[in-house]
């Protein structure tokens, strides 16, 4: 049987690559942290939001836009936000 098109959306790919920075760009500000017990926190804190950005970044690839992709982008949005709102950097 074959393999059932993906559907894509440009604008969705527009939102992973931002939110793929975005993990890159927090990433090195807490590597860049100099309190090793703070470093942790925040990395800790952060790898919800890490972990849904990569799922996102795999199940668009494998599957295009879906309910769960879009659904994970909901979830990484959230977290992010509940992140920035609890740690500052």
């Amino acid at each position: 049987m074959p393999r059932k098109r993906r559907k894509l959306s440009k604008e969705m790919e527009a939102e992973i690559k931002a939110a793929q920075k975005k993990v890159e760009f927090i990433s090195a500000m807490i590597r860049d942290i100099r309190e090793e017990d703070i470093q942790n926190e925040y990395a800790e804190a952060f790898s919800r939001v890490h972990v849904a950005s990569a799922h996102l970044t795999q199940l668009y690839d494998s599957e295009g836009v879906t309910e769960e992709s879009e659904g994970t982008l909901a979830l990484y949005k959230g977290l992010l936000s509940q992140f920035e709102e609890d740690y500052e950097l």
